[in-house]
């Protein structure tokens, strides 16, 4: 079993939005962190020693914040997993934007690598297929 599975919806975001934060300011605070996902700063503190326990982080209290190789990796998972899915949901279900991203959200954490597989093989599918934009140009 790997790390990934080990790790609660709540751990994943926490990685999703180190690793956005690290892309933007090089490093994570734990502020910043919180101010990102909405809740208490105290409330990160324990789930940054958990991801650092797991070997996902680099954390020392009041410092900042990097991911491991390992996390980093983990992150760009479930990064590019709500990338597809929110794309998905917009772009061809012609979902609200806001509300794609939203479910998106929900369901980058109960998705495994090989439906996510399956599913990106899907959408190549669907953006080379020549009777795609038949629908449209019959509405």
């Amino acid at each position: 079993m790997n790390k990934k599975n080990l790790l609660s919806e709540s751990l994943e975001d926490y990685l999703e939005t180190i690793l956005a934060l690290q892309r933007t300011n090089t490093v994570a605070r734990s502020k910043d962190i919180a101010g990102k996902l909405d809740i208490k700063r105290g409330s990160v503190t324990g789930m940054l020693k958990k991801l650092a326990q797991k070997k996902l982080v680099n954390y020392e209290p009041y410092g900042y914040v990097t991911l491991t190789s390992e996390g980093k990796k983990i992150a760009a998972e479930i990064e590019l997993r709500h990338i597809f899915l929110k794309d998905f949901l917009h772009r061809i279900l012609k979902v609200d934007e806001k509300i794609a991203d939203r479910t998106a959200c929900q369901m980058e954490h109960a998705m495994d690598k090989q439906t996510f597989k399956k599913f990106k093989d899907f959408i190549k599918k669907i953006d080379t297929c020549p009777h795609c934009d038949i629908e449209q140009t019959v509405n």
